[in-house]
């Protein structure tokens, strides 16, 4: 027994040694040019690809991935993430090809990974491969991602594509002209103020408030917040859209005006009459219902921050129900008609 001890801790020795020669003497080649060892690839892409299906998350947990989301997915992807896998039709430069390991084309990309798994491939990313970890701890702003990824997966082609844009700029493309988004998932700029839109602007930039998609979008524009802001915001009139589905049978309008000494209501600070210099709180007459629940949503789960009163508006939001969320929604999108 004793012998077989001596021999283990030889073993041991002699490995520790090996790997010392190969870490600090420079022997394993990290050239991309020289590739793997045969059978490496096989081993991390099989790893990988169990990974990722033993933290899926639930099928039961995935929204209605709407055309309004791939829309949504379809404008980041051209903006984050095309460079190195390209967009349905197009090809990938030399560049991209010469990586190791190499990008896949964003037609074999998607493969026949189910949406919670690509999901987790976006939200969580891969490490040793290029691929970054989605920029937000946010999980919902995946999703329309995912949207557009499984229409690439049911073979969209380089026309749908292109189809799939609601303008030339850059903003434009998912905020509609002027600020006027037709799509539920998309805030409304042009009911907002200027200085409200520049102090969204301002905290996606410096990381204060969670989204993977406006921190990316944020960061890439470099005009001013004082200039975007000049170009999308307004005082535009006319209802928001609706909720998908029914609407809760709430008194919405006394739970907007109901707060307390340390919680003020919502129409305090986000009301018609509000005095922005005193409750900078965004109008919400007119915003998108959908919008407006996800956001509640966040501030309920203490996601959301940015903004000069988040806090107040994380304590306004704590208690509520899933009804009076999609009931204040409601209220407020409607309202945008008075």
């Amino acid at each position: 027994m004793r012998t077989v001890f001596k021999t283990l801790a030889a073993l041991a020795v002699l490995g520790a040694l090996a790997g010392g020669a190969v870490v600090f003497g420079g022997l394993y080649n990290v050239s991309a040019r020289a590739g793997h060892f045969p059978g490496v690839p096989w081993i991390l892409h099989t790893t990988f690809r169990r990974s990722v299906a033993l933290r899926a998350p639930d099928p039961a947990d995935t929204p209605e991935l709407t055309d309004e989301m791939a829309m949504l997915g379809r404008n980041h992807f051209e903006n984050a993430c095309s460079q190195c896998h390209a967009a349905p039709g197009a090809t990938r430069d030399a560049t991209i090809r010469s990586m190791l390991p190499e990008p896949p084309h964003i037609e074999a990309a998607v493969g026949s990974w189910s949406p919670e798994e690509l999901w987790w491939i976006l939200h969580e990313g891969v490490k040793m491969s290029g691929m970054p970890h989605w920029p937000s701890i946010r999980d919902d702003d995946v999703w329309p991602v995912v949207a557009f990824l499984v229409r690439v997966q049911d073979g969209m082609d380089a026309q749908a594509y292109g189809e799939m844009v609601a303008g030339d700029e850059y903003c434009a493309a998912c905020h509609g002209p002027g600020g006027a988004s037709d799509n539920p998932h998309i805030p409304r700029l042009d009911i907002l103020s200027e200085r409200y839109v520049a102090m969204s602007l301002r905290t996606y930039r410096e990381g204060l408030r969670e989204s993977g998609i406006m921190r990316h979008a944020a960061t890439e524009v470099t005009a001013p917040e004082g200039d975007l802001a000049a170009e999308y915001h307004g005082e535009a009139g006319g209802p928001g859209l609706p909720l998908p589905g029914e609407v809760p049978d709430l008194d919405a309008a006394a739970l907007a005006r109901t707060g307390t000494r340390e919680v003020p209501s919502c129409e305090t600070c986000h009301g018609g009459a509000r005095d922005e210099a005193l409750a900078p709180g965004p109008r919400l007459e007119g915003q998108h219902a959908p919008y407006l629940a996800a956001q509640l949503r966040l501030f309920r789960d203490g996601i959301r921050g940015g903004g000069p009163r988040w806090n107040l508006m994380a304590q306004a939001a704590e208690h509520l129900s899933d009804d009076e969320i999609l009931a204040l929604a409601a209220w407020y999108a409607a309202r945008g008609g008075e």
